[in-house]
C-alpha cells in the first residue's frame, strides 16, 4: 500500500498526518487513538529527557551528547519492532533505544563516558551505540543474514543519518542485503545536515530512498515527523522482511532543531530563519493538534503529562548520578579474551594506583 503507492523515483513522498493535525483517512494505518495518545505521552518524556541531557552537559554533569529534538516521531519507529527483532543504532538513537526498553539512567551513563550504560536489560535485542559514522548497517545485515540462515523470525533495523548514507559501508550493507535478500529494514533519519554539510551537498540524487532500487529492493521517502507515516512504513517494511521478500529502505525526512552534538555551533552553517521555518513541522505539535481534534487533549492534561515526564526523568538522573564509578580495570577487561602482556602490565599499574573512571 505505502511502498507501492509512493515511489520516490516519481517524486512521491508519504505523508498521512499534516502539520495542521489533519489526517488522511484513506491512508490511515491500523493505529488506534489510544495507542497514539500513549505514544504521544512517551514522546513527551523523550523530549524532556533530551532537554535534560542538554542541560546536564552544559552544567558539566554529562559528556558530549547528540540531541534528538525534532526527530521524536522518527525515533518512535523503534516502538514498532517485535521483541525478536534487532535494533542497530547510530549515536542519535538515544530516544529510540529508550523507547525500545533501555533505561534513561543507562543512556545518561553512556553519554557520561561509562560504557556500562550499554549493558542492556536481559533479552533486549539491541546493539550498542555506534559512534563510527555508517559502520552499523553492516552489523545489522550480518545479524539479519544469520537470522535468515537459522530460520529465525526476526528482522534487523539499521538506523543511520543522511550523512552516513554517503559512506561506503552503508552502500556495501545495502548491496549485500539486496543480493541475499536479508530481512533488514534500513532507516535513514534525514535531518538534512551531516554535521554542517546540507543534504544537497552530499548527493545529486533527488532522494536517498530512490537508491534502494539500484540494490534490488524497494525504498520509500516519508514525512519523518508524521507518526502515522512512520508506523505505516515500518509495519509494511517489517512484514515484508518477515515474509522473506528481502530488505526495505525508509528515508524519514525530518529536521534537527538542535545542534549536531553539544560540541557543535549550528549558527555557523544555518540561520534562525531556516530553523523557524520548520517549527510547524514539529512532530509533537502535530500530534497535539490531532489529539485535540479528537477530544483527547487539553492544556490541563498537557500540564499533567509534562509533570509526570519531568518526575520520571528526574528519577532517572538521580539513579544515573548515584552509580558508583567504574574501576579502571574495565577499560582492559572487556576487549580481549586474554590480555596481551603489555596491556596486562598497564592494567596492573593502573590498579595499583586505585584509579576509577566514569
Amino acid at each position: 500500500m505505502y511502498f507501492d503507492g509512493h515511489d520516490p523515483r516519481k517524486g512521491q513522498s508519504l505523508r498521512i498526518l499534516g502539520p495542521d493535525g489533519v489526517l488522511r483517512e484513506d491512508l490511515r494505518p491500523d493505529l488506534s487513538d489510544a495507542r497514539v495518545k500513549s505514544l504521544y505521552e512517551r514522546l513527551s518524556v523523550m523530549r524532556v529527557a533530551d532537554r535534560t541531557a542538554l542541560s546536564l552537559q552544559r552544567e558539566g554533569r554529562l559528556g558530549t551528547y547528540a540531541p534528538v529534538y525534532g526527530q521524536e516521531a522518527a525515533q518512535a519507529s523503534a516502538a514498532f519492532l517485535e521483541p525478536q527483532d534487532w535494533m542497530v543504532p547510530s549515536y542519535r538513537e538515544t530516544g529510540a533505544l529508550w523507547i525500545r526498553g533501555v533505561p534513561l539512567a543507562s543512556l545518561y551513563r553512556y553519554w557520561n563516558g561509562d560504557e556500562r550504560g550499554m549493558i542492556f536489560p536481559k533479552g533486549l535485542n539491541a546493539l550498542p551505540i555506534a559512534i563510527v559514522v555508517g559502520s552499523q548497517p553492516l552489523h545489522a545485515v550480518g545479524l539479519s543474514w544469520a537470522m535468515k540462515l537459522r530460520g529465525d523470525p526476526g528482522v534487523a533495523a539499521a538506523y543511520f543519518g543522511d550523512g552516513a548514507s554517503s559512506q561506503g559501508d552503508v552502500h556495501e550493507a545495502m548491496n549485500f542485503a539486496g543480493v541475499f535478500k536479508t530481512p533488514t529494514v534500513f532507516i535513514c533519519q534525514n535531518n538534512q545536515f551531516a554535521i554542517s554539510v546540507p543534504r544537497s551537498r552530499q548527493t545529486a540524487a533527488a532522494t536517498i530512498a530512490e537508491r534502494a532500487w539500484s540494490y534490488g529492493f524497494p525504498g520509500i521517502q516519508i514525512d519523518g515527523n508524521d507518526l502515522f507515516a512512520v508506523y505505516g512504513a515500518m509495519k509494511e517494511a517489517l512484514d515484508a522482511a518477515r515474509r522473506g521478500t528481502g530488505p526495505r529502505l525508509i528515508e524519514m525526512l525530518t529536521y534537527r532543531f538542535g545542534p549536531h552534538t553539544t560540541s557543535d555551533d549550528p549558527t555557523k552553517y544555518r540561520t534562525n530563519e531556516d530553523v523557524e521555518k520548520h517549527r510547524p513541522e514539529d512532530p509533537l505539535l502535530r500530534l497535539r493538534l490531532y489529539l485535540k481534534g479528537r477530544g483527547l487533549w487539553s492544556e490541563a492534561e498537557e500540564a499533567l503529562i509534562l509533570e509526570k515526564a519531568q518526575a520520571e526523568v528526574e528519577a532517572e538522573v538521580r539513579s544515573f548520578e548515584a552509580a558508583a564509578p567504574a574501576p579502571v580495570s574495565d577499560i582492559f577487561d572487556y576487549t580481549y579474551p586474554e590480555l596481551p602482556p603489555y596491556l596486562r602490565r598497564q592494567r596492573d599499574e593502573a590498579m595499583a594506583g586505585g584509579e576509577t573512571h566514569g
